[in-house]
């Protein structure tokens, strides 16, 4: 695992960026686009969301797609994670797995619509916790 180092910007930042990724992710699918390109967006919501409340406390943060790794480290520290944000974790698959053809099943439009909605619940989060 990459070592926790200090990351540039601010909350506020971390947070536009993953509003911005969760844009792309909401866009209408391409002609040849496929469902697993825009899930990888929902990760990278979820990601930059999480990691945004890591330095909003001043506490430094793996640098890992790995959700469930970056939400016990905030229980670890004392914060709660609401119990709707404990499948936030299903979004790590498509910051790997899915991105290379073959190494699992196809993504399909009702994972995308749930991907997304783990995204929109863990940014909303975020973004209660960040003035």
């Amino acid at each position: 695992m990459p070592p926790a180092k200090p990351a540039p910007g601010t909350p506020q930042d971390w947070l536009g960026r993953a509003r911005a990724k969760l844009a792309l992710a909401r866009t209408p699918l391409p002609p040849g686009g496929v469902w697993e390109d825009l899930c990888y967006m929902t990760q990278q919501t979820a990601e930059l969301a999480i990691k945004a409340v890591y330095m909003q406390h001043g506490w430094l943060f793996p640098y890992v797609h790995d959700l469930d790794q970056l939400l016990k480290g905030l229980q670890a520290r004392g914060l709660t994670i609401p119990p709707e944000l404990q499948q936030a974790d299903r979004l790590s698959d498509y910051a790997v797995e899915t991105r290379y053809p073959g190494l699992v099943a196809p993504v399909t439009k009702a994972d995308y619509d749930e991907a997304v909605l783990i995204a929109e619940a863990v940014l909303a989060w975020a973004e209660s916790l960040i003035p």
